[in-house]
């Protein structure tokens, strides 16, 4: 079992996992994302960006992940590019 780094935090932030090509469809970003999340069990907000590359949308939901567009909820999500 992971131990817990979480000590008081309140948000996680993932961005851009790659895994090299002759590697993906083999669970190597599934135990990336898993590995990472089990180490912050107690926290609420998971917050992942990336970008719209296809087949991804899938990948991310089938982790528990949802589109900030497809959610009920009021949230923002704010970002900007230079």
């Amino acid at each position: 079992m992971a131990r817990s780094v979480s000590d008081g935090a309140s948000t996680v932030y993932v961005q851009d996992v790659l895994v090299h090509p002759d590697c993906q469809r083999h669970g190597v970003g599934r135990k990336l994302v898993t590995t990472l999340l089990d180490l912050y069990p107690g926290v609420r907000q998971r917050v992942l960006l990336i970008d719209a590359e296809p087949g991804q949308r899938v990948f991310y939901e089938s982790l528990g992940f949802t589109e900030i567009h497809d959610l009920r909820t009021p949230l923002r999500s704010f970002v900007s590019f230079r």
